[in-house]
């Protein structure tokens, strides 16, 4: 496992502490909706007070790109904040300059600050030298919190951690050790349950996939273009059949490094996609012309929960079929269930995440069995690909 800091191994004592949070939140008429990374933010912050420091957050909302757009305003997060915290949560106008530093001279042991969005400014996204050190300016030492903006390259994300004493907060120090757990360094053999809608948007985390797991198991519209490339038909299900040679290829690396790659052994049709439409379980190869896939059948939920009690690692990205609407939530439900009950019984390390994958958890109702569950979306897709995070690297390139 790559090494970095940690808020144990910093001196906060007496300090302004720079905290790069995720205050991404759903908003509706100013009010937040769903306070869920909010919360997830409190151990960092709480912690950094206990060794004497002072909590300054940075966070970016929306996407101004680099205009002041009052919508778009963190002001309106601090309710919920406050609520979170429990405690008083003092706000600046501005992340750099004047409003900044007069906020930051003001602040005493115990108190919270938060600067507005750091996306109001160019800089930010660009990682501009310049921005980056009037922000590095306001304090004396940066936490990095925000994994789920790790994958950015800008300068409260990356560029901080150049300048400053660094390490990760307690939320992105969880999320690196459930991911070294997962893919880094886990326990034998490992299942990934891939599944979505295209192969297309899935093809550079398939590939490394392959050689990073004994099974895969594919999902969703992608299964209906490997089905395809299969010579099976699909009716008028969702599919890419320009990607059928993708597919090809696909099974056969896998076939030649010994990855078992799970498809549909039957299938869920219906004619209409819509919520309680009439529908039918059939073999795999039999889908009517006139007819969509849309879920996995029960042999292969029953397949899948067999092949998963001879693993011991799950990771899982994508739902197994049209998860939002009954019937055809049946088996993302039903293999979601059978991963909890495994881990419930410290069989299986489960990690699971992305947007679809935590609400379809969440609908089976054992989001809180798993493992660890990412809501860091697109860094944990680029993690799972295999790309270098900018905002890790920086962190493992950090000193004290």
């Amino acid at each position: 496992m790559a090494k970095f800091n940690t808020i144990d191994d910093m001196n906060l004592d007496g300090k302004v502490v720079l905290t790069r949070v995720d205050l991404n939140v759903p908003v509706d008429n100013d009010q937040v909706t769903d306070a869920t990374r909010i919360e997830k933010i409190v151990p960092t912050v709480k912690d950094i007070q206990a060794q004497g420091g002072i909590p300054v957050l940075l966070a970016h909302f929306d996407r101004p790109k680099g205009q002041r757009v009052e919508s778009m305003s963190l002001k309106q997060i601090v309710p919920a904040l406050e609520a979170a915290l429990g405690q008083e949560v003092k706000f600046g106008e501005d992340c750099i300059g004047g409003p900044a530093k007069r906020l930051v001279a003001s602040l005493n042991a115990g108190d919270v600050a938060l600067l507005e969005n750091t996306r109001f400014h160019e800089g930010e996204e660009s990682n501009d030298s310049t921005f980056t050190a009037s922000m590095a300016a306001l304090g004396s030492a940066y936490v990095n919190d925000a994994f789920s903006a790790a994958h950015r390259a800008h300068a409260s994300t990356e560029g901080l951690a150049r300048l400053l004493p660094a390490g990760a907060g307690r939320l992105m120090e969880a999320e690196l050790k459930a991911l070294d757990a997962a893919l880094g360094n886990p326990q034998r053999p490992v299942m990934a349950v891939v599944g979505g809608a295209k192969v297309s948007t899935k093809l550079d985390l398939l590939m490394n996939l392959l050689d990073r797991v004994e099974h895969l198991v594919i999902g969703g519209g992608m299964a209906n273009t490997f089905l395809v490339a299969k010579g099976i038909e699909v009716g008028k299900s969702l599919a890419e059949r320009d990607m059928a040679d993708t597919a090809r290829a696909i099974l056969a690396k896998a076939e030649k490094g010994g990855c078992v790659i799970h498809l549909p052994r039957d299938i869920v049709v219906a004619r209409e996609f819509k919520a309680g439409a009439d529908s039918q379980v059939l073999p795999v190869d039999q889908c009517p012309e006139d007819a969509m896939i849309l879920d996995a059948g029960p042999e292969t939920v029953e397949a899948l929960r067999e092949a998963m009690t001879r693993c011991r690692t799950l990771i899982w990205n994508g739902p197994m079929g049209a998860f939002e609407i009954e019937p055809f939530d049946r088996a993302t439900n039903a293999a979601a269930q059978a991963a909890a009950e495994l881990t419930r019984e410290d069989k299986l390390v489960s990690v699971a995440g992305g947007g679809d994958t935590v609400a379809a958890l969440n609908k089976a109702g054992v989001a809180g069995d798993f493992s660890f569950i990412s809501t860091a979306g697109g860094a944990f897709l680029e993690w799972m690909e295999g790309k270098d995070l900018p905002g890790v690297a920086a962190l493992e390139a950090a000193v004290l």
